[in-house]
C-alpha cells in the first residue's frame, strides 16, 4: 500500500520514514483539506492528524481518487466524516492509546506552572528582576481536583494529583474501575462546585462540546482553575474570558484551542495574529497556552508510528482490530 501522509513535521518523517515494510510513505507538508486533498491520487491510503480537515468534501474527493483507509495518527477522529466514509466503502482507524502518562503529566506541568508562576518567573529574571510580588501560589496538597473524563488518561492525571495529597472527584457517564480506586465519581454538578481545579480529559462529543461555558462557570468556586489537554472545543472561550476579567476563574492552561487549525504546528511568528479571542486570552497573566504539545514525547511518537503502521499492515492483511477501527 502507497499512504499519503498529510500535515507532516519532521519528527513524523523521523518515526514513521524510519519504517522498511513493504508499504510506502510519502510525506506531504500541508494538511489535508479540499485544496490539497488531490495530492492523495495513486494513494491507497492517507495518514491524517488533528487538525485535518476530513470532512465530507474531502471524504467524497478521496473515494474518487480510490483511497480505502483514512489512519489518523491520532486518537481523536472528530474532524472525520464518519457516515460519509461509510457510504463511500472507507474504513478509518486511528491510534486508541499512545502514552496516558505523556498527556497527564503535560496537564499537571500546566498546573504547576500556573501555580507557582513559573513562567512569570522566568521572564522576570532574565529582566534582572528577583522580585517576588504576584507570584504567590499554593499549596496544591489538600486541594480538590476534579476530573472530567475518567478514560486511560483521566485516570493516570487523577493518580498523579492523589500523589499530590489532593482530594479526587471525577465526572463520566462511562465509570472506570481504575478510577473508582483512586476518586469518587459524582455529578457534575457537585464536580463542579466542590473543585479547586477543574481538569477536562473526554472526547469532544455533541454532549461535551463547550461542557466548560457560561452556566458551568457559574457553579465553579471563585478562583478556580482550568486545564483543558483534551479538545479545544471542550471550552467555549469567550465565556472563559469573561470569567478571567471578574477572576470567577482564577487560572486557566490550555494546550488546546478550538479555532487552533492553521495556527497550531506551525512557525506564524513573522505574521499578525487575527484571531482575536486568542490575542485577549494571551494577554492573561493567569494564562498559560502551549500549542498542543501534551502528546509530544519520545515514546508517545514511538507508540503513535507503530500504531499507525500496525493498523496500515493489519488493513492491508483485512485482519484490523475493531479497538483500532472507528464507525458511526
Amino acid at each position: 500500500m502507497r499512504v499519503a501522509v498529510f500535515n507532516s513535521k519532521d519528527y513524523d518523517k523521523e518515526s514513521l520514514g524510519a519504517y522498511r515494510g513493504e508499504h510506502e510513505f510519502v510525506f506531504f507538508r500541508p494538511a489535508l483539506d479540499e485544496h490539497s486533498v488531490a495530492m492523495a491520487r495513486g494513494f491507497d491510503a492517507v495518514c491524517c492528524f488533528v487538525n485535518d480537515d476530513v470532512g465530507t468534501a474531502v471524504v467524497e474527493a478521496l473515494a474518487e481518487l480510490g483511497v480505502k483507509l483514512i489512519a489518523m495518527r491520532c486518537a481523536g477522529y472528530n474532524n472525520v466524516d464518519l457516515e460519509a466514509a461509510k457510504a463511500r466503502g472507507i474504513t478509518v482507524c486511528r491510534v486508541p492509546e499512545y502514552s496516558p502518562h505523556t498527556v497527564a503529566e503535560h496537564a499537571v506541568a500546566l498546573i504547576m506552572d500556573l501555580n507557582r508562576n513559573i513562567h512569570r518567573a522566568f521572564n522576570r529574571i532574565r529582566e534582572n528582576d528577583y522580585s517576588l510580588q504576584g507570584l504567590q501560589g499554593f499549596e496544591i496538597h489538600g486541594k480538590t481536583v476534579g476530573v472530567i473524563g475518567t478514560g486511560i488518561i483521566g485516570s493516570t492525571f487523577a493518580n498523579l494529583m492523589s500523589g499530590f495529597g489532593c482530594r479526587i472527584l471525577g465526572y463520566d457517564p462511562g465509570q472506570n474501575e481504575r478510577f473508582a480506586k483512586i476518586g469518587d465519581y459524582v455529578e457534575l454538578d457537585k464536580l463542579l462546585n466542590e473543585s479547586d481545579i477543574v481538569s477536562l480529559h473526554c472526547p469532544l462529543l455533541p454532549a461535551t462540546r463547550h461542557i466548560v461555558n457560561a452556566d458551568s462557570i457559574n457553579k465553579m468556586k471563585d478562583g478556580v482553575m482550568i486545564i483543558n489537554t483534551s479538545r479545544g472545543a471542550l471550552v467555549d472561550t469567550p465565556a472563559v474570558i469573561d470569567a478571567l476579567k471578574t477572576g470567577k476563574v482564577g487560572w486557566l492552561g490550555l494546550d488546546v484551542y478550538e479555532d487552533e487549525a492553521g495556527l497550531f504546528f506551525e512557525d506564524n511568528s513573522n505574521r499578525i495574529l487575527t484571531d482575536d479571542v486568542l490575542a485577549r486570552l494571551l494577554t492573561f497573566p493567569n494564562v498559560v497556552i502551549t500549542g498542543h504539545q501534551a502528546f509530544f514525547s519520545r515514546e508517545a511518537l514511538k507508540t503513535i508510528a507503530d500504531t499507525t503502521i500496525a493498523n496500515v499492515e493489519a488493513f492491508a492483511e483485512q485482519r484490523l482490530e475493531e479497538k483500532n477501527t472507528v464507525s458511526v
